[in-house]
């Protein structure tokens, strides 16, 4: 055996985002992240914080102007689910803020769904 029975060139991208997570499938926290709330950075880990990778970075730098969390999806390239775990790291630490649209902003009166939350999910899907 090589070795090269066992690579499946397929799995790739499960397998990175398994890693990235250590396996978790949700957040540990109890917020659940929804794709319109809006995340901003509000610390940034000492050096050689534990249980900080390159993509927590590279949230914390994205976030440094706040962003909804279906565009930070979009633009690393990642699952939601993948995102929603990496946020609940970063807020368990304290290093980011979650804003969240208020109600009033996200439906008219008779409760149906405004015109500017369909937009701001319009966007979301656009830039996953």
């Amino acid at each position: 055996m090589t070795g090269n029975e066992w690579f499946d060139e397929e799995a790739g991208p499960l397998v990175r985002s398994y890693a990235l997570t250590r396996g978790r499938a949700r957040p540990v926290t109890r917020e659940s992240f929804d794709m319109m709330a809006v995340i901003e950075t509000r610390g940034h880990p000492a050096y050689g914080q534990v249980g900080i990778g390159p993509e927590h970075l590279a949230i914390l730098e994205l976030c440094a102007r706040p962003l909804p969390v279906a565009e930070i999806s979009g633009q690393l390239q990642l699952p939601l689910v993948v995102v929603r775990v990496l946020l609940g790291d970063l807020l368990d630490q304290n290093l980011i803020g979650v804003l969240r649209p208020r109600r009033e902003e996200t439906a008219v009166n008779d409760g149906t769904v405004s015109e500017q939350l369909l937009r701001e999910v319009l966007h979301g899907l656009e830039a996953l």
